[in-house]
């Protein structure tokens, strides 16, 4: 059985909801219906710091003293790229 609930959005937010839907041929209950079980069935993402440490090698190098330089030569070579 299903339970009735009201929800109330903006009009531009329920007028692209409803052209997805349609889009997709379901009602505008189903798509929002689709929407939450899949969001309600992802698991939970947990933070974890310490999963970002230990990931291996730093190479001997000194990512507080070189940071300015890496992050420049990041940016050079995302500006490089697009310009191809």
């Amino acid at each position: 059985m299903m339970a009735r609930t009201q929800i109330t959005l903006p009009p531009e937010t329920q007028r692209l909801a409803r052209k997805r839907a349609s889009d997709l041929g379901i009602s505008l209950a189903e798509y929002v219906r689709t929407l939450l079980a899949r969001d309600l069935a992802r698991p939970r993402a947990i933070a974890d710091p310490s999963r970002i440490f230990d990931l291996g090698s730093s190479g001997a190098s000194n990512i507080a003293r070189d940071k300015d330089r890496m992050i420049g030569e990041a940016f050079d070579a995302a500006h490089r790229k697009s310009r191809r």
